[in-house]
């Protein structure tokens, strides 16, 4: 089973590394608060590091928007912990250690000829429901700034149209 958009994420647990420790992960965590579930590649590569270095450098902002973070890969929890004391230690929010591939399958992120992930990014409104997925190939890093973007778009409630912005109006039709 792959999520579609409008479908409500059914209830999972993972293990985690977060700042230091590792953690449980699980869908009840993800109530009351929008979600922004991003899948990379593989620990210590080129492009995986600039993408959760931008979303930790924004992820003040994601808070204020009452946003969390949660990133996820196929590599082990003990890779994890490696890769971000060693190179990434401002990475504060947890990243998820898909090693069973439950939830790269779940979401439709998995390179199955590899098993890792492919970069997925999915946003999760307040009441589970998946609102949001891009999923792009290996090369390419996503716009973390988009990302916020279209949460806070979202969060209006209402039409917006092309290139809206926090601050500017909607089109008032929802």
């Amino acid at each position: 089973m792959t999520l579609n958009i409008g479908e409500k994420i059914p209830e999972f647990e993972a293990e985690a590394y977060q700042n230091g420790e590792f953690v449980k992960i699980n869908s009840e965590q993800w109530k009351n608060k929008w979600t922004v579930l991003f899948f990379y590649p593989l620990d210590f590569t080129f492009v995986c590091p600039t993408e959760i270095r931008g979303f930790a450098k924004l992820e003040s902002e994601f808070k204020v928007a009452n946003a969390q973070i949660i990133g996820a890969s196929t590599d082990s929890k003990h890779s994890h912990k490696a890769w971000l004391q060693k190179d990434l230690p401002e990475v504060k929010y947890p990243i998820i250690a898909d090693t069973s591939h439950k939830l790269s399958n779940l979401f439709g992120v998995l390179k199955t000829d590899e098993g890792i992930a492919y970069r997925g990014t999915f946003i999760i409104d307040p009441e589970g429901y998946l609102r949001y997925s891009v999923i792009s190939d290996l090369n390419v890093g996503r716009s973390v700034g988009e990302t916020l973007r279209v949460v806070k778009a979202f969060q209006t409630g209402d039409l917006c149209p092309v290139e809206w912005a926090p601050g500017q109006a909607t089109l008032g039709k929802a």
